[in-house]
Formats: structure tokens, C-alpha cells, sequence
């Protein structure tokens, strides 16, 4: 028998000399969550641990938590998975646990690849469509913080989260409250499950964007690809990731349901990493507790919407991560050590369906981050190569001017001095005023001139839902098709995306 207990220490103390002073009787245990609790740490207060810890006594042993599953063998046709990102590859290693193999199509290439075209694309401005921060192997997850948090209450996150651990994720990626492998770690990983998966049978192709999805009689039969060729399957799995903006279009043409959808646009706005540690850790900035994280938010009584911070990386990077010609997206990321002597987060802005841009046409949230990427393109084209990316210091920006004061930036790509209220719209832009003057009081010293706001950040989510049904995840008009993950409207980063292609895996294989 086993049990669990919980209590909370002072965060220099460790777990184990604890529990043997404070558990004598205990023989073993297993950390089962872990969290810091450094709230009003700049004012004080010591930080903490919180823990839950799994405990055995005597000759007990711990139960058991490994998964049994039952071979069914191959399907009549092999499931075909559209992207090799987080959905796309957890889909297939649900499948895979059920010895059912799978083809995954992947626009891009490996991912060890994919930085040679990344380079490229920062240092020269010589974007690959198909191989860049948001396509190829891992997806868009493998250039971020990959943070593993997520708000989804789902048996399957311990799962996801156990098998990366079996993949070579540090131990704790299983029991933190706020897990994260950065992304050096993250880009290991992904190597090592496609590489599980090559073994069990699936069949990876690279370098193959799918260019239609071919429908019969309303139903999903196959995949065409952009050099012609065709494959042919029961069970189509559309995992491409929320900037696969060519397939939204073919599914608008061949009428596959979709509705459009809110999403948020905005800046990321980076800090040197020690002001930010020293804000929220005080005195204890030094005292290895690690970069420092923030999450705000702040909702305008008049207008009712909302201004937040999102996926905030401490010691990272902004990174140029357009998919795009003719656009700059900027997007955070930061490696496992996140020790780099930037942070940054993004500070965004709703954007309702509707309301802030036009429905008529499903596709027109689509086209609002279009117009804002193109704009911030045009400028960088105008003052600078067209690589580089439109910055302005963050006083700069409420006080609605260019001092010429830029701090020093992570980005790799390079910045430009520009008035962000040119690139954004100006609603966007009153909002962020706004907000950041609320987050200063909450941060105090958020606001400052070695602050720097990036822009455009416009791929927070899909700017669509592709509807499906509630039960069986199938299409709502398509049979035999699965809009899955963050792409399809139905998760919002790593682990929701994880969660959802396991998910759309367990209907497929219930419904044999």
C-alpha cells in the first residue's frame, strides 16, 4: 500500500532530509508535484516548496503505473497523420502502443535539418516556406520554451509527460508543476520518437506537403501531394499546425466545416533577465531559484477586453519565425537552462471574430494577421534589409515616440527602430498603452527604457476552429477526416496538442 503526503518547505531545505526527520517511519518515496511558491519574495518572504510526495512503508511497494495495451495489429488501411508536430506525434505513438502503423507527412524535414534553413532564414532573410521556425519535424513546439504547461484536465497529460520522460526528458518533467525541456532538449526528443516509431513500422515522409485532401462523396479517402503523388486511407488526421495557411484555403474550397475564431495579436516584450529576476525574487534573485517567470493580465472595463502576458520564456530569445515572403512574425523560445540574460514574454490583445474583423469569410481572421505581418514587412523592406525586425523602446512606445535608445536584443535576426502603433492596429495598440501602465503597477519597473517591444506577435492560435464532432472527433461534414490540435482550433500548445492526437487516436481505434 501506498500513500500520499503533502507539505511545504522552505526552498533551501531538502525533500529528503525532510521527510527522514519528519517521516521517520517512511521506507520510500516518489515525488509525485513539485512547485515553487516565491510570491512576495521581493518583499521578503522566504520562498517555498510545495510538495506531493507518494510514500511507502515496511515491505510495501509502490502500485504499479505502467499503461497495459492490447495488440490489434494494423488497420485495413494505415492511418495517414498530416504533420509531424506534437499532435501529429503523440497520435501516432497512441497508435503505435496498439502495434497500428501509421504514414506521417511532414511539409518540412528533420529537425536537425531544419536549423541549417532557420539559420538561414535569420542571418540572410532567405525564408524556406516549408522549412522554417513553424514547419518540419517537431512542429512549432520545437522552437519555443517547450513548456509542457497546460490548463487541460485529461488522464492523458500524466501520459504525455511520462513519455518524455522514456524519451530522455529530465526525471522531474513528471512531477513539476510548471515542466519545461527548452528547446535543445525538445529537439532530442523528437528525434528519438520518430525514430521509435520508424522501428514499430510507421513510415515518415519528409519534404511532402500535402496539397488537397482528396474527398469523395463527402468523405476523406487520401492525400495528394504538391509533387502529384497520391496516397489513399480510411482515417485522415489533420495535425498541420496553425500556420498551415495553403491547407486552410483548400479546406475552404472543398467546404470542409470551419468557423472562424478568436485569437490574440500583440508584441513580445523583452527585459534583461536580471531586472526581471529582481523584480519578482527581491533579495533572493541570487539565490539559484532559477530565471524568473510572470504571467499578467488586465481586462478593460470599458471595452471588456483583454490584455495578458503569453508564453513568457525567462532567459531566452525572440526569434523572426515567418512562414511567409512577405510577413515577420516574432515568437519567443529559450533552452533548458534558460540562462540566456534576456527574458521575454508576449503582451497581447484579444481579437474577437466578428467584432474586430469580418466573418463574411471564414478565412478572414486569416487575413487581419496577414495585413499586420505584410505591414511589418514593408517597414523592415523600407529602413532595413527586410529581415530585421520592428522594434521600439517600451517608454518609447507610451510616450508615442523614437528616442533612438534601443537596448540590446537577443534576436537573432536583427531590429529596426519603427513606431509599433504603424504596424499594429490601433486598437491593439491602445490596449497594450493601457495595460502596460496597469502591469507596471502589479511589476513595478516593468516599465522602463531597457525594455524593447518586438513585433508582430500574430500566431498566438489558429485563426479558425475546424469543427468537428464532440464524440467520434470527425469532421462535421467530412467523414473520415479528423481535424486534430492546435491547428484545428482544438488545443493550444505542446502538451494540449499531445493530448488531443492521443485522443483522436483512441476514437479511431474504438471505432474499428
Amino acid at each position: 500500500m501506498s500513500e500520499r503526503i503533502q507539505f511545504s518547505i522552505p526552498y533551501d531545505v531538502a525533500v529528503e532530509s525532510y521527510v527522514k526527520e519528519n517521516y521517520p517511519k517512511v521506507r520510500d518515496y516518489r515525488i509525485r508535484s513539485e512547485s515553487l511558491d516565491a510570491r512576495k519574495a521581493n518583499q521578503g518572504r522566504v520562498p517555498t516548496v510545495h510538495y506531493t510526495l507518494e510514500v511507502v512503508y515496511g515491505q510495501d511497494e509502490f502500485p504499479s503505473t505502467k499503461e497495459d495495451f492490447k495488440t490489434i495489429g494494423p488497420l485495413k488501411t494505415p492511418p495517414i497523420i498530416i504533420g509531424a508536430g506534437p499532435a501529429g506525434l503523440f497520435c501516432a505513438l497512441r497508435f503505435a502502443e496498439y502495434g497500428v502503423p501509421t504514414m506521417i507527412f511532414e511539409r518540412g524535414t528533420r529537425a536537425h535539418e531544419r536549423m541549417k534553413h532557420i539559420s538561414k532564414y535569420w542571418r540572410k532573410g532567405e525564408l524556406d516556406p516549408d522549412n522554417n521556425v513553424c514547419f518540419g519535424e517537431g512542429g512549432a513546439g520545437l522552437f519555443s520554451d517547450g513548456k509542457l504547461i497546460t490548463r487541460v484536465k485529461s488522464p492523458y497529460v500524466q501520459y504525455v509527460m511520462d513519455k518524455f520522460v522514456d524519451f530522455g526528458a529530465p526525471a522531474e518533467t513528471a512531477w513539476l508543476s510548471n515542466p519545461h525541456l527548452g528547446s535543445n532538449k525538445i529537439r532530442q526528443l523528437i528525434g528519438k520518437i520518430t525514430g521509435y516509431l520508424t522501428d514499430k513500422g510507421h513510415t515518415f515522409h519528409y519534404n511532402s506537403r500535402i496539397e488537397k485532401i482528396i474527398v469523395k462523396e463527402n468523405k476523406a479517402i487520401g492525400v495528394e501531394l504538391s509533387d502529384g503523388q497520391k496516397f489513399y486511407s480510411d482515417h485522415i488526421i489533420l495535425a498541420a499546425g496553425h500556420s498551415a495557411s495553403e491547407l486552410y484555403q483548400h479546406l475552404k474550397e472543398i467546404n470542409v466545416d470551419m468557423k472562424p475564431k478568436d485569437f490574440a495579436v500583440g508584441v513580445r516584450v523583452e527585459h534583461p533577465r536580471e531586472l526581471i529576476d529582481r523584480i519578482q525574487y527581491g533579495d533572493y534573485s541570487e539565490e539559484g531559484l532559477g530565471a524568473s517567470r510572470y504571467r499578467l493580465s488586465w481586462e478593460n472595463p470599458k471595452t471588456f477586453k483583454g490584455t495578458y502576458s503569453f508564453c513568457m520564456c525567462p532567459g531566452g530569445y525572440v526569434l523572426s519565425s515567418g512562414t511567409d515572403d512577405f510577413g515577420i512574425v516574432v515568437n519567443g523560445m529559450s533552452n533548458y537552462a534558460r540562462n540566456s540574460r534576456w527574458s521575454n514574454s508576449a503582451l497581447v490583445v484579444s481579437v474577437k471574430a466578428g467584432k474586430d474583423f469580418q466573418v463574411d469569410d471564414v478565412l478572414g481572421g486569416l487575413g487581419f494577421q496577414n495585413a499586420i505581418e505584410k505591414k511589418a514587412y514593408e517597414y523592415s523592406k523600407e529602413k532595413a534589409s527586410g529581415r530585421e525586425v520592428p522594434v521600439q523602446n517600451l517608454k518609447d512606445f507610451l510616450d508615442n515616440s523614437l528616442s533612438g535608445k534601443l537596448p540590446k536584443t537577443s534576436c537573432p535576426s536583427g531590429i529596426f527602430e519603427q513606431d509599433l502603433r504603424q504596424v499594429l492596429p490601433p486598437f491593439i495598440s491602445e490596449h497594450l498603452s493601457n495595460a502596460l501602465e496597469m502591469f507596471n503597477r502589479r511589476m513595478k519597473g516593468f516599465v522602463t527604457d531597457k525594455a524593447l517591444l518586438l513585433a508582430p506577435e500574430t500566431r498566438t492560435s489558429a485563426p479558425v476552429t475546424i469543427t468537428r464532432d464532440r464524440e467520434t472527433l470527425v469532421s462535421t461534414n467530412i467523414a473520415g477526416l479528423y481535424p486534430c490540435g492546435e491547428g484545428a482550433g482544438h488545443a493550444g500548445g505542446i502538451t494540449s496538442a499531445a493530448v488531443d492526437g492521443i485522443k483522436v487516436a483512441m476514437s479511431i481505434l474504438q471505432s474499428r
